[in-house]
Parts: structure tokens; C-alpha cells; sequence
């Protein structure tokens, strides 16, 4: 009998966490290891409980999602992350690919297809809800017809700073790559995204994707 898969649970909702729960538990190829209630916790229980499977949801009141696979991949990169969201939002599909994610899926999804979802992510596959799949693809082959709004208002390092974050790199990273101090870089960080009218990095590193051919 092989051993089972290793699953941890990311979610604020204790509803939510108790309803996957149920369903990981009533699989007998998969394990529960763990529950984290909120991005800051999620890479201390990994490091505490070793998931070979992440369930991470992507909003959160406090923090991000997307930031925390980016932190937990970066700790240990056998660790898969799937994303779960209410919503079908392609900028956050996109940024959590770029994030180190292995797949994407809605909640609504069936307890049967989670299951199978999680087996495959572990297996090395990419997961994609069908009803993201068209959508992002076609986001992707035809980035000249989304709109760039602020792109014009970048200069050239802020533009080449924006190519950086959407290669995961750190605020740290990105100041060794272009020899300037990290507080300088911070601040180019906030005034990307304030001209691009982003909110996080997540956005940001999505919409580098759309317009890389552009910076």
C-alpha cells in the first residue's frame, strides 16, 4: 500500500477548513496534516508539517494567498500548492501560476474532482478549472487587446523593476540585481504600482505578463 499524500489546509473560514477536512479524510489515499487559518501561518505550519499538498485560498482579510505560495515555494519547492477561489479572476490565476502554484480551481468544485485534483498536482500535473481555462488562455495568446492603463507613466527601471517582480523576485533580490539599496527599491515597488493603479504584487506580476512585450 502506498503512502498516503500529505495535505495542509490554508483558509479564514473555519466552515471552509472543516468542509475540506471531511473531504480529505474520507479519501484513503490522502492525509491531513495540518490547518492554517491565515497567510502569515501558512509557511510556519508548513515548516512544522510538511505537506506535499497546499490548499491555499486566495483572499484573505489580512495578506495574500498568491504571496504566501510564493513564500511557501520558495522554502521548499517539492511542496505543491493549489489554489482555491470563490471567484474566477484571471489576473489572480495568472499571478499564481507566476507564484509557483500547480493549479487553480474553484471552490463550487465537485468533493470527487478536489480529490482527483490533489492526487494530480502531486503526480507533477498543472490544474486549471475548466471554467478559468479559456478565458486565461486567450488572455495569454492575445495580451495586445487588454488595455494597459499607466503603463506610459513607468520609467525605465520601474520597468524593468515590474519584469522582476513577475519573476517572484524579492524586494532584496531585485536590489542585488540592479545595485540599489533596498529601501530605494521599496519605494520604486509602491510607485509601480500606485501608477499602474495596483493594490499588490500579485497584481503587479500579472500584468507584467499581459504587457511583457510592451516593457
Amino acid at each position: 500500500m502506498t503512502d498516503k499524500i500529505r495535505v495542509m489546509i490554508v483558509d479564514d473560514h473555519e466552515m471552509v477548513r472543516l468542509g475540506l477536512s471531511f473531504i480529505i479524510k474520507a479519501q484513503s489515499n490522502l492525509e491531513l496534516v495540518g490547518e492554517a487559518a491565515n497567510p502569515e501561518e501558512s509557511l510556519e505550519k508548513a515548516k512544522k508539517f510538511h505537506p506535499e499538498v497546499v490548499l491555499m485560498d486566495v483572499r484573505f482579510p489580512e495578506g495574500n494567498g498568491i504571496e504566501a505560495c510564493r513564500d511557501i515555494k520558495a522554502y521548499d519547492k517539492s511542496i505543491n500548492v493549489l489554489m482555491l477561489s470563490s471567484y474566477s479572476e484571471d489576473e489572480a490565476v495568472v499571478a499564481s501560476i507566476l507564484a509557483g502554484a500547480s493549479g487553480y480551481v474553484l471552490k463550487q468544485i465537485g468533493k470527487s474532482k478536489l480529490a482527483e485534483s490533489i492526487v494530480k498536482v502531486h503526480s507533477g500535473e498543472t490544474i486549471l478549472d475548466p471554467a478559468l481555462t479559456h478565458q486565461v488562455l486567450e488572455m495569454l495568446r492575445h495580451p495586445e487587446q487588454l488595455e494597459q492603463p499607466g503603463l506610459h507613466k513607468l520609467n525605465d527601471t520601474e520597468k524593468s523593476i515590474l519584469l522582476l517582480i513577475a519573476e517572484g523576485k524579492t524586494n532584496k533580490e531585485i536590489a542585488q540585481e540592479l545595485f540599489l539599496g533596498y529601501k530605494t527599491i521599496k519605494n520604486y515597488v509602491s510607485n509601480v504600482l500606485a501608477k499602474l493603479g495596483l493594490s499588490n504584487r500579485a497584481e503587479a506580476a500579472a500584468f507584467a505578463v499581459r504587457n511583457r512585450f510592451r516593457l
